[in-house]
């Protein structure tokens, strides 16, 4: 089986290609969406592949889209390797499919490297963290998101399609900063992504809809 590495974090890409090469599994890293697509065309039609995937940081729309990619590749295994998920995305994913497994960047290593070996052998894997989340009462949601100034005018960036190292140049902050600020801002919104945050910002009022946009 090959893992493609659709992750855009240097470090992560790095640990997880020791990881599989330790497991004396092979590994490809792809870069955007499109190149993904090609690489899984390509892989498909004569190895099994399996996909380690940062949904929060990767070109992938929404839920739609990454169940549509599950319906376009049924032969292919996925691992969402993230952080702040939200809870309604986790649940329809895995109502969905069970093609997709979760472990979050926070896991320990152990489990990182069973959910690979569940995807060798074909079977999901759920790490504990996510699977108290799954079964915890359902939070009842707050009325009113509150984001701090600088929330705000980074979720404006955001809207904008400035990227976390865009957004930090033009505020002359590191990018550790602007990404920190950019995770609470997911968490906040319950959003995994800059387009579904963006379309959140826009329903709710907190920027300009004649101004920003899609």
């Amino acid at each position: 089986m090959i893992f493609f590495l659709a992750d855009n974090q240097d470090i992560t890409r790095i640990g997880l290609t020791h990881l599989l090469m330790s497991m004396f599994l092979d590994n490809k890293e792809v870069s955007d969406k499109a190149g993904l697509i090609e690489q899984l065309k390509n892989a498909t039609q004569s190895d099994e592949a399996a996909v380690i995937l940062d949904y929060t940081l990767f070109d992938i729309n929404d839920a739609d889209e990454l169940l549509i990619l599950c319906l376009r590749f049924p032969s292919v295994r996925w691992i969402l390797f993230c952080d702040d998920l939200s809870v309604d995305f986790i649940r329809r994913v895995v109502a969905s499919t069970s093609m997709v497994s979760v472990v979050m960047k926070g896991s320990p290593l152990n489990e990182i490297r069973d959910s690979i070996k569940a995807a060798v052998a074909h079977q999901r894997y759920i790490c504990q963290q996510t699977a108290e989340l799954l079964i915890a009462p359902a939070a009842v949601p707050e009325e009113r998101v509150n984001l701090t100034k600088t929330e705000t005018e980074i979720l404006k960036d955001i809207a904008l399609g400035l990227t976390t190292k865009e957004i930090a140049e033009r505020r002359f902050s590191s990018f550790h900063t602007v990404n920190t600020h950019r995770k609470n801002i997911f968490r906040k919104l319950n959003v995994n992504n800059a387009h579904e945050a963006t379309k959140y910002a826009l329903r709710a009022g907190l920027v300009d809809a004649a101004e920003y946009y899609i």
